[in-house]
């Protein structure tokens, strides 16, 4: 695999191997050893599966206490993932970088814990995956608002009004959140 540092420190879009042929392909998504051997040590606990229509936008999440680092990839469809340094020790603090993420490109995208995770899908029956390093916990989810001004994530929409659940309606902003030490 071949593993791509981000301008933020810590998130990593990761490139798994794709042996294809006219038959279709084959990857290996997850290999504890392999993905020790490239200085990622994970422990998953959970693993996660949604369907969304274009235009959905599911995020910012994160918890606090109980912060969960997610490997995510997506296996039918395109996402624009984004993950929000929510770090206030680090000097990206507030920062996001996005990836767009696809059953095409088979990238993964290792988001770490302290970070505030978010897409919005890009074609309808998206199918988006992602293994957790600690398990869901509901009291503790938290939320930043998709659109603060103060973190200015820029959103492919293209003019489309994104569908939100009322959990990511009510999202904080980056002032108002309990960030990580």
């Amino acid at each position: 695999m071949h593993i791509i540092e981000c301008p933020i420190p810590g998130l990593l879009i990761i490139e798994p191997r794709v042996f294809g042929d006219e038959r279709g392909f084959f990857t290996e998504s997850w290999n504890r050893a392999t993905f020790a051997a490239a200085g990622l040590h994970l422990d998953f606990v959970q693993d996660n599966h949604s369907r969304s229509q274009k235009g959905v936008l599911r995020g910012l999440h994160f918890q606090n206490p109980g912060p969960q680092g997610k490997l995510v990839r997506v296996v039918r469809g395109v996402v624009w993932d984004v993950a929000v340094d929510l770090r206030r020790s680090s000097p990206t603090f507030g920062q996001w970088y996005g990836v767009e993420l696809s059953a095409t490109n088979h990238r993964m995208f290792w988001v770490p814990e302290g970070f505030a995770h978010g897409f919005v899908t890009l074609e309808n029956d998206t199918d988006f995956l992602y293994k957790c390093t600690y398990p869901y916990s509901p009291a503790n989810e938290h939320t930043l608002a998709w659109d603060d001004p103060e973190v200015g994530i820029e959103w492919p929409l293209d003019g489309i009004v994104p569908a939100l659940s009322a959990k990511d309606k009510a999202g904080l902003t980056l002032a108002q959140v309990e960030a990580f030490a």
